[in-house]
């Protein structure tokens, strides 16, 4: 369960924000973050990855201390079980797929989570590729699976398929549904896309200008 407490004063293009939001998501849930570019979305993403550090407030998961800022207390980010997709897909141009998902594997684990991952997402006949000559959707497909292999309680998502044609949009929701099932996943998803929140949402939070002011079913809320 992660329970968050956030403050944080940001400045976007339309001026200031205060954000102010103190919400709890319960274990294996998909939660979605919807609403309009620059009411916080992306940042309340970074803070639980500790990208970003509140003003004031903390972060609870699972009974652990992430943040707290009475504490004084700001884990980092390679402590934090997490993973990480963001719309672009920053891999390492010099390494092949196969390089790529090996730099993130955990210290001391075997690269059997590496094949097991390429089998999965399809791309197992690319492994010795570089990242320039896979298309969007491959590339994509490797990000995703290079937040997986570090094995993360937390599934973190910041618009990771806005660029991606229908077709291709498609598949990796499929990909990542199952992947938030089969690993038994808490994943927070930030889209802007109606189709892609109500296919793969549990619970809905809607974001206006540093708040959530509404949050429940999709259809419920949308």
């Amino acid at each position: 369960m992660i329970e968050l407490d956030l403050h944080k004063k940001l400045f976007g293009a339309d001026g200031l924000i205060q954000l102010q939001i103190k919400i709890t998501i319960q274990t294996n849930e998909l939660v979605t973050l919807y609403g309009p570019s620059g009411a916080g979305k992306t940042s309340i993403i970074r803070m639980i990855a500790g990208l970003m550090k509140p003003d004031k407030g903390s972060i609870l998961v699972d009974g652990d201390t992430w943040f707290d800022s009475q504490q004084k207390m700001h884990l980092r980010t390679q402590e934090r079980p997490i993973g990480l997709v963001f719309q672009e897909y920053s891999l390492f141009p010099n390494m092949t797929v196969y390089e790529n998902l090996r730099f993130a594997l955990p210290k001391g684990d075997t690269e059997e989570m590496i094949e097991e991952l390429l089998e999965t997402i399809g791309l197992k006949n690319l492994r010795d590729t570089k990242p320039n000559l896979l298309s969007g959707g491959q590339k994509q497909r490797v990000a995703v699976a290079r937040a997986l292999v570090r094995k993360p309680s937390i599934l973190l998502l910041d618009e990771p398929l806005s660029s991606l044609d229908t077709a291709m949009r498609n598949k990796l929701q499929d990909d990542i549904l199952a992947f938030h099932k089969r690993f038994r996943l808490t994943t927070i998803l930030v889209s802007h896309d109606y189709h892609e929140v109500k296919k793969m949402s549990d619970r809905v939070l809607l974001v206006e200008n540093g708040r959530i002011v509404a949050e429940g079913k999709v259809d419920d809320i949308l």
